[in-house]
C-alpha cells in the first residue's frame, strides 16, 4: 500500500502526542517526524521527503500560517487548531482540511483520506504524461536556509564554497566577510546547488566552479582560500574543466 509520508507540528506536548497516534490508526499514513514547532518542521522538511502536514497554528515563534507562506513548495497540509478565526486565511492557503480541536478519528480520518486523494490524482496526472512532454522547469538561483531561528536566503551564484562539518554546513558567499553557518547536511544542500555550476570535490567540501581562480599539487585557490581535491574526485574535476593532463 502506497503510504503518504507526513509530519504533524504542534506546540502542546498533548496535542501533539494525540496526532501522533490519530496518523499511526490509519495504515495509508506514516509518521516521519513529530515537531514543537515551525523551525524544527523547516529542517525536516529540507533533509526528508514529506507528503503532508497536520499543522498547528497558534505557536510562539512562528504561526502555522506563517510558515506556509515561507514554503515554496508546499507539501499537502491539514489544519489543526483550537481557534475558528483562521478559517478564511487557511482557505486562501489551499490547504487540504480545517480541523478543531479536540478532532475525533472519524473527523481526522476523513480529512487524511481527502489528501490520500489529492496525492494520487496528481500522481496519476504526472504519470499520464510523457517525461518528453514535460517542459523543462526553470531553475531557481536561491533557496532558503534556516539561520538562527531565522529563514535566510542565499543567492547561488554568489556562493563561492560550501564546508561540510558534521550536522552543519558553512556557506562562503561572495563579498561577505563571514560564512553563513545552517543545519544541513552535505548530501541536502548538494541537492540545492546540483543544476548549477557545483561540484563536490572533497568529502567536506563543495565549490563553485565558476570561482575558481587557480588549481595547483590538489588545491583549488579561491579569493583566500584554499580547498583540498580528494584523490578519487581530481579527475572527475579536470575533465569538467575540459582540462586534460599532458601525457
Amino acid at each position: 500500500m502506497e503510504k503518504l509520508q507526513c509530519i504533524v507540528v504542534d506546540d502542546e506536548n498533548m496535542g501533539r502526542k494525540l496526532l501522533e497516534e490519530n496518523v499511526r490508526q490509519l495504515p495509508f499514513l506514516e509518521l516521519v517526524a513529530s515537531c514543537k514547532n515551525a523551525f524544527e518542521a523547516m529542517e525536516v522538511l529540507q533533509t526528508q521527503t514529506v507528503d503532508l502536514i497536520f499543522l498547528d497554528i497558534q505557536m510562539p515563534g512562528m504561526l502555522g500560517t506563517q510558515f506556509l507562506q515561507t514554503l515554496k513548495e508546499k507539501p499537502l497540509t491539514i489544519l489543526v487548531t483550537a481557534y475558528d478565526h483562521y478559517a478564511v486565511e487557511s482557505y486562501e492557503l489551499d490547504v487540504v482540511d480545517y480541523l478543531m480541536k479536540p478532532v475525533s478519528i472519524e473527523r481526522f480520518s476523513l480529512a487524511a483520506h481527502k489528501a490520500l486523494e489529492l496525492f494520487q490524482n496528481k500522481k496519476n496526472k504526472l504519470d499520464s504524461v510523457s517525461k518528453a512532454a514535460i517542459p523543462e522547469l526553470a531553475q531557481e538561483d536561491f533557496f532558503f536556509v534556516n539561520v538562527e531561528y531565522a529563514l535566510v536566503r542565499i543567492s547561488i551564484p554568489q556562493i563561492t564554497h560550501i564546508e561540510g562539518l558534521k550536522d552543519y554546513v558553512k556557506i562562503y558567499l561572495e563579498g561577505e566577510k563571514r560564512p553563513i553557518l545552517t543545519k544541513l547536511t552535505m548530501k541536502s544542500i548538494e541537492a540545492k546547488v546540483a543544476n548549477h555550476s557545483f561540484m563536490r570535490v572533497h568529502k567536506s567540501f563543495i565549490v563553485n566552479m565558476r570561482k575558481i581562480e587557480s588549481i595547483k599539487q590538489q588545491r583549488i585557490k579561491i579569493g583566500t582560500f584554499e580547498i583540498p581535491v580528494s584523490d578519487s574526485h581530481a579527475s572527475e574535476l579536470m575533465e569538467k574543466l575540459n582540462f586534460t593532463r599532458p601525457s
